[in-house]
């Protein structure tokens, strides 16, 4: 129909359903990461462009902005990522917390790029850093928790695996092939972060000019074996993850900022894009302060898109998914009003309820009791108590099993706090 109003393309509208299975992503995030000892925060949706120029988040990003000029002659950007704002953060205050920083956050994030599957310009994002600490336990303590955080969801390492490599042993290996200027060298990691992405031909013309081929790239990714790799995994199988990771240098990264560890998430079938991503940046703070501020980094990111899309895909994770957002949205109890002249009655049961904790709904306007007993069903609840004729006593009715048993209101209190619904 003409003229009715629509969301922007990229952005989304979350009615009650697509809120469900938001809530569920980001309460199992938030459940795990603070299994963890990881503790939240959040930064600003506006941020001065200059955070992203200053130290380039890479130059795809910095062409992806939703940026202007602010009333006050500002050059602002809606954030495409957190990590520049963390790094802003910690700048100011990471002397008043004890190391080291285990922190995490869940906020949108806007990129300005071409929609396609698992892409849309407003996104959601969970992203863990563990700030202070540049040993390889670090590295396995922040890789079991993306692990875990997958795990929760009901994926398993036939789903999914993590593909890990470092970003020093390429650097070493550029510096080898006479690339040691570091602009050059992002410049060749962006091209060579295309490899499963881009035709050879149009690669090795883009390689060329850095005095790059692809054949001693491709051979480096077969034969080069570093010393990181050992130690993370050796870790990770004390606690039985190990088979969730692997060796793949084709990962690099695009960012500028990554130093070292560098790693993503993909679907085993490889049918969509990275799940999820992350590596160390050990500079970034310094680079960010000038100096003043130097503390080793890692952290990864989740986004809700793909992750969303691969729990719906598989049969396992989509029906504990679709378990979750039901009990998300499902009521407790459903007060039926069989006798109009008990409404005040009625009304107080539910309050009564509510106190209690419990999610309950009622008929807010008299109506048949059959009727009711089918909004009852479609709302979700387990029970529905009915106020009537019988007052003070209370008829229980089980939705499910389609029993029917007596309660005096006493006893109602006691009631609710020993019901058993499912978990939202």
């Amino acid at each position: 129909m003409a003229g009715i109003m629509q969301s922007l393309p990229g952005f989304r509208d979350f009615f009650p359903a697509e809120c469900a299975r938001r809530n569920y992503l980001t309460g199992t995030w938030r459940r795990v990461a603070r299994s963890f000892g990881f503790r939240e925060y959040d930064g600003p949706t506006l941020e001065p462009l200059d955070l992203y120029r200053k130290k380039n988040s890479g130059g795809e990003i910095l062409g992806q902005l939703f940026s202007f000029t602010d009333k006050g002659e500002r050059e602002v950007a809606l954030r495409p990522e957190m990590t520049p704002t963390v790094a802003r953060m910690l700048i100011a205050k990471a002397r008043e917390y004890r190391k080291p920083i285990k922190w995490f956050s869940i906020a949108p994030f806007f990129r300005y790029e071409k929609q396609q599957s698992g892409r849309l310009r407003e996104f959601l994002q969970l992203n863990c850093d563990l700030v202070g600490d540049a040993s390889p336990a670090a590295d396995a303590e922040l890789l079991a928790l993306l692990i875990e955080t997958l795990r929760a969801f009901g994926l398993t390492s036939d789903h999914i695996v993590i593909r890990v490599s470092d970003r020093r042993a390429w650097m070493e290996f550029l510096a080898t092939q006479g690339v040691t200027d570091e602009a050059q060298a992002c410049e060749a990691l962006t091209l060579i972060d295309k490899l499963e992405r881009e035709p050879r031909d149009v690669l090795e013309k883009k390689l060329t000019p850095l005095g790059l081929s692809l054949g001693k790239i491709e051979t480096f990714i077969t034969s080069a074996r570093p010393d990181f790799f050992t130690a993370l995994q050796s870790n990770l199988a004390a606690r039985g993850l190990d088979d969730f990771c692997q060796l793949d240098l084709r990962i690099v990264r695009g960012l500028a900022y990554y130093t070292g560890l560098v790693f993503e998430v993909f679907d085993r079938r490889q049918d969509r894009r990275a799940v999820a991503g992350g590596g160390r940046f050990d500079r970034l703070l310094s680079d960010l302060s000038d100096g003043k501020v130097d503390l080793p980094a890692i952290g990864f990111g989740i986004g809700d898109v793909v992750l969303g899309d691969l729990l719906a895909d598989l049969p396992a994770t989509r029906s504990k998914m679709e378990a979750a957002m039901a009990a998300e949205q499902a009521t407790d109890i459903f007060v039926i009003v069989a006798d109009e002249s008990r409404r005040p009655e009625a009304l107080g049961v539910v309050q009564l309820l509510r106190a209690l904790g419990r999610r309950v709904d009622y008929p807010l306007n008299a109506d048949k009791v059959g009727r009711q007993f089918k909004d009852a069903d479609a709302s979700g609840a387990a029970v529905a108590l009915v106020v009537g004729e019988e007052w003070p006593k209370l008829k229980i009715k089980d939705l499910k099993a389609r029993t029917e048993t007596e309660l005096p209101h006493e006893a109602l209190a006691d009631w609710a706090a020993n019901l058993q619904t499912p978990a939202p």
